[in-house]
């Protein structure tokens, strides 16, 4: 299985076995982490599965989608590296993936 490290605001990290097929959000939610509020179920219509996705897995979780970056316009705090956790499908390839979540949800 592969592994997801969610890393808070206050820097206290989390590391979790997720599910292939499943997203970083899916895995979030099941699993209890603070700060990835998933109002829209994962429907990419809101922004409050937002996450900072670590520099060295950009390129493996991929660009968001256009859809997807019209949603973080409602985003706090969003940054070049940020994506919704709602829109990453996790995969082999994203073993060891680290996200952050921010401060707070839009």
């Amino acid at each position: 299985m592969p592994k997801i490290t969610y890393i808070n605001s206050d820097g206290s990290a989390r590391t979790i076995d997720a599910e292939i097929g499943a997203t970083v959000m899916e895995t979030a939610i099941k699993n209890g982490v603070s700060g990835i509020e998933a109002e829209c179920g994962g429907a990419c219509a809101c922004a409050t599965c937002h996450v900072y996705v670590d520099e060295a897995w950009r390129e493996r979780t991929g660009a968001p989608s256009p859809m997807e970056e019209d949603m973080l316009d409602f985003g706090y705090d969003v940054r070049s590296n940020s994506r919704l956790s709602c829109q990453i499908k996790v995969t082999d390839e994203l073993d060891g993936l680290v996200v952050q979540v921010p401060e707070r949800q839009a």
